[in-house]
């Protein structure tokens, strides 16, 4: 739901000098849509800033974390990757039948009628529908028009398979939504090819810092809504 540390770790190697280039190794279903738009914004900048970038594909690279992938200047995946599910998605809970069982009424004041859509105490109307499917498609646009771009497919023709469904990385490879096949060693290789190093690079890895309790208890109320609660947000994000 928050790029923020991996948009800060590809800021800080991006300005190491000693950097000749980066593996963006993804194995995610997605999230968040503002928080995977920054981080492909972010490889974006890495590739325009000089350093070749892959991209490589592990179990999966679906939906938001296919979103990151174009921003490299090669992605990679293994012939069995998941690949895809291009689109967005919104859910909440409506709990109304559960409350009326057990004898809870929820009073809720506004400023507009559309101010609580996606509140779980009050019944979806047709408008909400409507209101909400309007942000979904424009979103939907967005990434379909970057995948465009990048990947060098008309939208039209994008728009053919863009309906959600999943790929193999083989598929996805036929498709033009991977340029290559191949493991991370074979990243490996690919990015000491376009670095113009002659023997096998050293590697420097990103540790992803675990979550204790302490980050619970001090990190921002949002993200631990996002991670306790199955509130109201826009995702591209397989299921």
């Amino acid at each position: 739901m928050s790029a923020e540390e991996i948009a800060g770790q590809l800021t800080k190697y991006r300005q190491i000098s000693g950097i000749k280039g980066m593996i963006i190794r993804i194995d995610s279903p997605g999230g968040g849509a503002a928080a995977f738009q920054e981080i492909y914004r972010e490889i974006r900048r890495i590739r325009e800033s000089g350093i070749p970038v892959v991209a490589s594909i592990a179990s999966v690279g679906a939906s938001g974390g296919y979103y990151a992938a174009p921003g490299a200047n090669k992605i990679m995946a293994n012939p069995g990757s998941i690949v895809g599910s291009i689109g967005v998605i919104v859910d909440f809970p409506v709990a109304v039948d559960l409350l009326d069982k057990i004898g809870i009424d929820v009073k809720t004041v506004k400023s507009g009628r559309y101010k609580d859509t996606g509140s779980p105490y009050r019944q979806v109307t047709p408008e909400d529908e409507k209101q909400l499917e309007n942000v979904v498609l424009d979103m939907y646009d967005q990434f379909v028009s970057d995948v465009a771009r990048e990947r060098g497919i008309h939208k039209k023709e994008l728009l053919n398979i863009t309906d959600g469904r999943i790929f193999t990385g083989s598929q996805a490879k036929e498709l033009g939504l991977v340029d290559t096949l191949g493991t991370f060693e074979d990243a490996v290789l690919l990015i000491a090819e376009m670095a113009g190093i002659q023997e096998r690079p050293k590697l420097v890895f990103s540790q992803r810092r675990k979550m204790t309790l302490f980050d619970m208890l001090f990190m921002d109320i949002e993200e631990v809504i996002s991670i306790l609660a199955p509130i109201l947000a826009l995702t591209y994000q397989w299921r």
